[in-house]
């Protein structure tokens, strides 16, 4: 059975090169945020608002519970999934984490390239959003490097990058 589930800052490429993966290993592909907006019907900005980052983040734990169940996937979990509760603890239980480390330079870059609204980023300047990145990186670090493998993820501006990090990520698991 095999159970890879990927964390990582917001914007460190994690569904990115999780969709790739499990594509390649014909495994299904799971979003955590996806995921819990299909299962609650709202989107994550949308629950956030209604619930603030606390409730947000026990919907989260729970359904994180649900895929991390499921068998012979690929899990996407979302920046701050790893730092609440005993989730870390819990998906090292459950499977093969990797941690996709970038550095704030890059996590910035892949951010402005996404379309994707952040909650946490809303209405943030350039400099603000920078600060921002830097700082909750190095808060959220002691929970990442819990992770059982810890993969360094450059700028993933095309496809041939996305291709090599796939493959030197197959490497380090060993798949």
């Amino acid at each position: 059975m095999t159970r890879i589930l990927i964390i990582g800052y917001m914007g460190a490429g994690k569904t990115t090169l999780g969709k790739v993966l499990a594509k390649e290993l014909g495994l299904p592909f799971y979003d955590l945020d996806w995921y819990i907006e299909s299962r609650m019907m709202k989107t994550v900005p949308q629950l956030f608002a209604e619930r603030g980052e606390e409730g947000f983040r026990k919907v989260e734990h729970n359904m994180l519970h649900e895929v991390a169940e499921f068998e012979d996937v690929v899990i996407s979990c979302g920046g701050g999934t790893p730092c609440f509760y005993d989730n870390m603890e819990y998906m090292n239980a459950q499977g093969d984490t990797v941690y996709l480390k970038a550095s704030p330079e890059v996590l910035y870059a892949h951010l402005q390239m996404g379309k994707v609204e952040r909650p946490l980023l809303k209405n943030k300047t350039r400099e603000e959003m920078q600060a921002f990145i830097k700082e909750q990186l190095a808060e959220r670090e002691k929970y990442y490097t819990k992770a059982r493998h810890i993969f360094n993820v450059d700028l993933l501006d095309n496809y041939e990058k996305i291709q090599t990090s796939v493959n030197n990520l197959r490497k380090l698991l060993n798949i």
